[in-house]
């Protein structure tokens, strides 16, 4: 009885710890406009690709239509509640036509590098209520065609809320050093993001988010409103596959964006 006993005993701890190692289910930053407050497992590395990112922004003067490809951010978790970013755009291309004289220029180049860390305070998973703090900073490693040009910093705040098994609600507020127009120099930007997220399926799930985002540039003070919607499929819990668009709701904003990538744990 003692030796069965014993092997029971040592069973229900096997089976303990191979449950404790279990992946979490995969939580993505992509797609929309926001940032969840999940992170990484431990030990584990989340890669992030962006297929094609299309923007148009025009005005009555002119109209420029910017292409991303190639948009990728590697996630690693540390600990259990702590994860670690590195993120940077291989490719992007921007052409602009004055719609008076009918000229068209273009430029291309690469993306700046950033680097960032995402802490959650609770309930790293992304069930329940979960929140994180997650400083960042760019690197002016991009071109003029889509690089900033100078080094940026920043600080998001995500938190979200689980109504029940299928229904979700996320905030995203945010502030930054962003880079000024000019290239050189920073200024304050701040803004947040809410969201509202829902399961389809077990594996289709649709989200609908709004952003307001106030930048205080030295040359115009701007205020962005933005409106998106996307979709995400996920596969196995390891692979996911994703699609959205984003429509501009005021003149200062882009007019509409659309894009679509995939998202894989190893």
């Amino acid at each position: 009885m003692s030796r069965l006993s014993a092997i029971t005993l040592g069973l229900v701890a096997f089976a303990g710890t191979a449950q404790a190692q279990e992946p979490r289910p995969l939580c993505a930053d992509r797609p929309g406009l926001g940032t969840p407050a999940c992170t990484v497992d431990a030990g584990r590395t989340v890669v992030e690709l962006g297929g094609a990112d299309w923007t148009l922004d025009q005005d009555s003067a002119q109209r420029s239509d910017t292409l991303i490809a190639g948009d990728l951010l590697i996630r690693h978790g540390v600990t259990p509640n702590l994860e670690i970013q590195a993120g940077w755009t291989a490719f992007g291309t921007v052409r602009t036509r004055d719609k008076a004289s009918g000229t068209v220029s273009r430029s291309s180049g690469v993306g700046d590098i950033t680097l960032a860390a995402r802490y959650n305070l609770s309930n790293p998973d992304g069930s329940g209520f979960s929140a994180a703090i997650m400083p960042y900073a760019t690197l002016p490693t991009g071109g003029e065609a889509i690089g900033a040009g100078d080094w940026g910093a920043g600080l998001i705040l995500p938190i979200s809320y689980s109504l029940n098994d299928t229904i979700g609600i996320a905030l995203t507020p945010a502030i930054d050093a962003a880079v000024d127009g000019d290239r050189q120099g920073r200024h304050l930007a701040y803004g947040s993001v809410i969201g509202l997220s829902a399961a389809l399926s077990d594996s289709v799930s649709a989200a609908l988010e709004a952003q307001m985002t106030r930048d205080e540039d030295p040359a115009g003070h701007t205020t962005q409103t933005l409106a998106s919607l996307s979709f995400a499929w996920v596969s196995g819990d390891t692979l996911q596959l994703d699609a959205g668009a984003v429509a501009g709701l005021n003149a200062a904003s882009p007019d509409i964006g659309l894009y679509f990538g995939i998202t894989r744990r190893f």
